[in-house]
């Protein structure tokens, strides 16, 4: 069942448009990364959903409820559409300790006494800060007051969770670490959460889905191994994963297969778009291409230049005529090699 339903979303600052057209169906117990660079739109749509923005088009629907339809007038507050919000900045008072800044909602809501300890206690013990409640906000770690806004805004135990790059003030050994816990969390409680991010590995590592905007549209919207493996658009190709993106030359098209030409070297590729005598753009990723010393088909010569040690593995930059390509191995040597690009890898747009 759909938790959050958006249908023909448009919003304009003054004359300029920031939203264009968002559609998008999110189902119970999912987490939605909006993703995209910055400008895309996609604080904004966070924010039309917590109804801090009013659309001038389309409607949003929240557990069956219209809290949006521009055609009807129709506009909830966002204090009457019971969402939990955890934004950039956590917002915390620092003069009030973690168990009284969970429950300060619950409070001016009119939750009784008893109760409303009951589930404070409850979510901070779900965020791993049971024993921290007498603490103030500046006694914690970074990573504890983002645990601590966290619990503020799943003690309503609110329908969808809205979080807004919550993890952008973290080093980033406790981003890696937050964003496991996190999903975990949201999981655990079947949560229905939208996470607005521009880091793609931060997306694919928290994200059931992910909605990826540019221009205030919808680019692709799937599951994160559908938008890195199955990119629809250039765009999508080149802003997930580290790839290489090479000007061609297409030289024959045959079905879903493009041969193209790169600095005079022919190579064969998927087709996604490109016509015969047309330049053309490639994309590969930089673990798709195989270091090798033997010729063969989508082999390129190439003269090693430079290599950077990863922890593990090292990242190699090629010289293959006028362009670089970087690939991903062990040690080499310098000199002359050859790189081979799989042609189901190679993306032709």
């Amino acid at each position: 069942m759909a938790k959050l339903d958006i249908d023909g979303l448009h919003l304009r600052y003054g004359d300029t448009p920031v939203l264009q057209g968002i559609d998008a169906h999110m189902q119970e117990g999912d987490v939605v990364c909006l993703l995209g660079r910055s400008g895309s739109g996609k604080t904004t749509l966070l924010r039309a959903i917590a109804g801090l923005e009013q659309p001038s088009a389309g409607r949003i629907t929240i557990a069956g409820n219209i809290v949006v339809d521009a055609d009807r007038g129709v506009f909830v507050p966002p204090e009457r559409r019971g969402l939990g919000l955890v934004f950039q900045s956590y917002a915390l008072w620092p003069h009030r300790t973690v168990q009284d800044n969970v429950a300060y909602g619950l409070k001016l809501r009119g939750v009784a006494g008893a109760e409303r300890s009951r589930r404070v206690a409850e979510v901070l013990e779900g965020v791993g800060l049971g024993a921290l409640g007498a603490r103030y906000p500046h006694q914690l770690s970074g990573g504890q007051q983002q645990r601590v806004a966290l619990a503020r805004a799943l003690v309503y135990e609110p329908p969808v969770i809205l979080m807004d790059e919550p993890l952008s003030n973290l080093d980033a050994k406790l981003r890696e670490e937050a964003r496991v816990w996190i999903r975990a969390l949201i999981k655990r409680r079947g949560l229905t959460a939208v996470f607005v991010t521009h880091d793609q590995v931060e997306a694919m590592a928290i994200a059931d889905e992910i909605v990826l905007l540019d221009g205030g549209r919808i680019v692709q919207a799937g599951t994160p191994e559908a938008l890195y493996q199955d990119p629809a658009t250039l765009f999508a190709s080149e802003f997930m994963g580290s790839n290489n993106t090479l000007p061609v030359q297409v030289q024959s098209r045959n079905g879903g297969t493009a041969g193209v030409l790169l600095d005079g070297h022919a190579l064969q590729g998927t087709a996604r778009g490109s016509s015969a005598d047309e330049a053309a753009t490639a994309v590969i990723r930089v673990e798709d291409v195989a270091i090798t010393d033997q010729p063969g088909p989508n082999v390129l010569p190439a003269e090693h230049e430079m290599s950077v040690y990863l922890g593990g593995r090292y990242e190699h930059v090629f010289r293959v005529g006028t362009h670089q390509v970087r690939a991903l191995g062990g040690p080499v040597a310098s000199g002359a090699h050859g790189l081979h690009l799989p042609a189901e890898r190679l993306w032709v747009f």
